[in-house]
């Protein structure tokens, strides 16, 4: 299975940085979340095992938590936004 792996360094949240592996037919392989909320950032990447990316981005993109403008799982969605830009 070809895998690529990616790092996203996070803003405006707890976790720091995102660690994303997608498969060449554009499906998550897994993510993982360095800092933030540990129960939630598991929950929510082993919800993600499988999906297509762009229905993730689709699902999160726009979440935001609490007052702020954006979330774990939103910029989630950027990062896979540019995962998909860089490999078009």
């Amino acid at each position: 299975m070809d895998i690529k792996h990616y790092a996203y360094e996070t803003t405006g949240v707890c976790s720091r940085e995102i660690k994303i592996a997608t498969t060449k037919e554009n499906t998550i392989h897994s993510v993982s979340f360095v800092g933030g909320c540990a129960g939630n950032a598991k929950g929510l990447s082993s919800l993600l095992t499988g999906m297509d990316v762009q229905e993730v981005i689709d699902r999160l993109s726009g979440v935001n938590c609490g007052g702020k403008t954006t979330s774990c799982p939103d910029q989630l969605s950027k990062a896979l936004m540019e995962i998909m830009d860089k490999d078009l």
